[in-house]
């Protein structure tokens, strides 16, 4: 298995952003053309986008829907997987019809398993179950709730469903750049035999070997403020992926 590495583009208001824990009024603004963004992580070698609509993923319904559409066309050719406000078949559709390579479904995995499960099956290879916790319970809304259900587990009910990936997420460290949560992730890869997609904390190059060493199942991870602020090279981390 391929170990890939996915710069973040997190969307509010049209900007590009970074949050602390996944609070909103704990933003960085980086950038306010995400487009540019996109077109400048093409060019220093990466091999996929991931963004994520935070006011679509409080609302319930696509937010950034003109920033995500320049995004895809600035890079043509690049794929972007995309998440926050796809809670229903037409939403899914649209946007794969529109060119992003995979969505990644979130509050809709705790709360409507039917309809991810029928994305799963209508999008084979096309669909990420996003799995974020706090305290290892998976949080919804944007992480605005908190439900009572697991992340193993939940990713145990999932584990038949036909799930391209999971993008797991450990929200005490996402934004802090105190490091990855390895343990946790490679526990959850063990468990599933869904390639898992580590998210949160990422603080340097050290991580993404650490991720690549903790077992097979660890398809990659997701790469943000360490990457904006400066901390990890994008040539250094994409020679440590394919190392």
């Amino acid at each position: 298995m391929t170990f890939a590495l996915y710069p973040a583009i997190d969307l509010k208001a049209g900007q590009v952003v970074r949050l602390k824990r996944g609070e909103m009024d704990q933003a960085t603004v980086y950038s306010a053309d995400p487009a540019a963004q996109a077109a400048s992580f093409k060019a220093q070698g990466f091999g996929w986008v991931h963004v994520v609509d935070l006011d679509g993923a409080f609302a319930g319904k696509p937010a950034n829907a003109e920033a995500v559409r320049a995004i895809l066309a600035a890079v043509p050719g690049l794929p972007v997987q995309l998440g926050g406000g796809i809670r229903d078949m037409h939403t899914a559709g649209a946007w794969l019809e529109a060119g992003v390579a995979r969505i990644i479904l979130g509050s809709a995995a705790v709360k409507d398993p039917a309809f991810a499960r029928q994305a799963c099956r209508a999008f084979p290879g096309r669909v990420a179950l996003g799995l974020d916790a706090r305290d290892g319970y998976v949080a919804t809304e944007g992480w605005a709730e908190t439900s009572d259900v697991t992340a193993r587990d939940l990713a145990l009910r999932f584990a038949d469903a036909g799930a391209a990936a999971i993008i797991f997420t450990d929200i005490s460290r996402d934004g802090m750049l105190t490091g990855s949560n390895v343990e946790l992730t490679a526990e959850l890869a063990r468990a599933v035999p869904i390639p898992v997609i580590a998210s949160g904390g990422l603080a340097s190059v050290a991580d993404i070997v650490a991720l690549r060493g903790a077992g097979a199942g660890i398809a990659g991870a997701i790469l943000g403020r360490a990457l904006y602020d400066g901390r990890v090279d994008p040539a250094e981390a994409l020679a440590a992926a394919a190392a």
